[in-house]
């Protein structure tokens, strides 16, 4: 495990949490400048965290992110399918 820094100086401490990166993101970038961030303000803070990275570390975020996001994906998909059984 080791730490890294946001632009902001905040620490990112990398133990293959997935959702303890989202969360020092949407603080340190959303919620501290009152959601008035752009979606270039993100991408720019996601490229200073992947270059900090070891490719292992890569690797790994990577396969956590697609991980959640096929979830995601998949949840959206049965909403989507229960609501138009539910309305015949």
């Amino acid at each position: 495990m080791r730490t890294i820094k946001l632009t902001t100086g905040a620490p990112l401490t990398l133990d293959g949490d997935l959702l303890s990166v989202l969360e020092t993101l949407y603080l340190e970038i959303s919620a501290k400048h009152e959601l008035q961030s752009t979606f270039e303000d993100m991408a720019r803070e996601i490229q200073h965290i992947i270059g900090q990275m070891s490719d292992d570390d890569r690797r790994h975020y990577l396969s956590e992110s697609l991980f959640l996001n096929i979830v995601s994906y998949e949840n959206e998909r049965l909403s989507a399918y229960v609501k138009k059984l539910t309305k015949k």
